[in-house]
This record gives structure tokens, sequence and C-alpha cells, in this order.
């Protein structure tokens, strides 16, 4: 696997540092983004493929909400207890090497098996998923999407056997917490 990574830290060197470290290590393909050009370019930075997000604890806290939903992308660089840690994967600024690249080889694995698992759902089933979580009934659905009522239904238990959630709330919470919508 050659991860695609983004990487928005508050200072140079820390984002110079885990660009070479993801380029010497996993011959990744990374992306500095400036944090003058966070504010404007997170929206689409998160929309696009991006494998993963590595931020700093200043990036996080900025823009915690946006991230929060992507939390499957999202690699927090950190050097104190945090309560982000719970939700976010994490390396510690003060390990060595050997271990910020340990713990990256783990995440890189054990995300990218989530993913695979997450990412079952088909195009169609993904835009069904988000046409319910925005409200509208299984009529409107397929009058916009241009196909019948049997196949929304169809798309809809699709859902429901593959993400084992059965109510409209449930699909909508999970819509916004893989980042399939926006809050």
């Amino acid at each position: 696997m050659h991860p695609v990574v983004a990487i928005i830290c508050s200072d140079t060197i820390s984002s110079l540092g885990i660009c070479s470290l993801l380029k010497e290590n996993f011959n990744a393909d990374v992306s500095v983004i400036p944090t003058e050009h966070q504010q404007m370019q997170l929206d689409s930075i998160l929309l696009t493929d991006f494998d993963f997000i590595i931020v700093d604890e200043v990036v996080m806290i900025q823009n915690l909400s946006s991230l929060l939903p992507h939390r499957n992308k999202v690699i927090l660089i950190t050097s104190t207890e945090t309560k982000l840690r719970l939700e976010f994967a994490y390396i510690s600024r003060h390990s060595s090497t050997e271990s910020i690249v340990a713990t990256l080889g783990k995440i890189f694995k054990s995300v990218s098996k989530k993913s695979v698992r997450n990412n079952g759902l088909s195009s169609r089933e993904i835009e069904v998923l988000k046409l319910v979580a925005a409200g509208k009934i299984n009529k409107e659905i397929a009058s916009e999407l241009n196909i019948s009522i049997n196949t929304v239904l169809t798309h809809r238990k699709n859902l429901t056997a593959k993400l084992g959630i059965k109510s409209v709330s449930g699909l909508s919470f999970y819509a916004l917490m893989n980042g399939y919508i926006k809050p």
C-alpha cells in the first residue's frame, strides 16, 4: 500500500519531518498544506482521495467539527495527554523515529482493513444513503435518482444488511460520522 497523505501542521518543521518519514518508509504520496491555506482548503481536502490527513493539535482544535466526521482518516500529532486520543489515531511528538514509523504502519494497516469493510457500499447505495439522511422519502429518492421505488427499497435493504442499521436516524448518523454528509 502506498498511502496518499495530506499534512496540515501549524509549524513547517513538523510537516517536513513527517513528510520525509512517510516518503522514506512508506513510499507515500504526500501533500503538505500550508496552514495559511488550511481554512480555505480543509473541506476540499476532506472530500478528496487522501487516505489519511495528519494534523497537529493546533489544527485539530481549530477544525474539530470538520475533522470529527472523518476521524477514520485523521492522524493526530500530539505532545500531551488529551481526550482527543480517544477519537483519533495519534502519534506522539516525543517518540523515537522507529516508534513513529511502527505506529504509522499499524495505523495504515488497521484503517485500510476498516475502509475495505466500510466501503462495501456501492456508489448508488451511498447516493441513497445521502438522500435518506437528507430526509427524503422513497418516492422522492426514486424521482431524484430516476429509478423505481422498488429499486430504492432494494438499496435500502442492502444498506441495512451491510451496515446493520435499520432506522433512518441511525443511517443519518452513520452518514454524518463517515463523512457522506455535512452537519
